[in-house]
């Protein structure tokens, strides 16, 4: 009973906020369709604006990956991390999840299909896959569409943000399975 009422406010959500935002504007007396053109106009520019950033990304992905640079620079770490616990078919994940989400998507997806869903690395690569994000993609293509010229302390503090990510879901999942 409490499940359906929760799909049902889960179905429901996304139509009433649109329905709100709409009525909203129609009682400001906002033009509602100009307004969304030029929202649209707007994001258009901005796709083309970071399109270059976007397939720069993933050239670099799929050139380091082909080559085999990628296990080249990841074999001397694996001993390390099979001392801490990590498998070391992970670690090649951790690196590329930090690139591309699409890129580690499919990674994932060849663990889990190596190894079984509900093998330990296939939960852990689910696990860690849904708990990082992609750190230089969003030091790339957004900083760049924003124009930020100087992000600071962006890349230490996402990089620490996504090593957090991977000790608990390394944590979390040592645990629960």
């Amino acid at each position: 009973m409490f499940y359906d009422w929760l799909i049902a406010i889960g179905n429901w959500s996304i139509p009433l906020f649109l329905l709100i935002v709409f009525l909203h504007a129609s009682y400001k007396k906002l033009p509602i369709y100009d307004t969304f053109v030029e929202g649209a106009r707007e994001g258009f520019t901005v796709a083309l604006r970071i399109l270059p950033y976007v397939v720069g990304i993933y050239a670099a992905v799929g050139i380091f990956r082909g080559s085999g640079a990628l296990e080249f620079i990841l074999s001397p770490v694996r001993p390390l991390l099979e001392l801490l616990g990590i498998p070391g078919e992970i670690l090649s994940l951790m690196i590329v999840r930090l690139l591309s989400g699409p890129a580690s998507i499919g990674f994932t997806a060849e663990l889990v299909d190596r190894y079984g869903p509900d093998s330990y690395i296939g939960r852990l690569a689910s696990t860690l896959d849904g708990s990082t994000d992609t750190v230089f993609y969003i030091l790339a293509v957004y900083f760049a569409s924003a124009n930020v010229k100087n992000p600071r302390y962006s890349l230490p503090v996402g990089l620490l943000g996504a090593l957090s990510g991977y000790a608990a879901s390394v944590f979390i999942c040592r645990i629960a399975f």
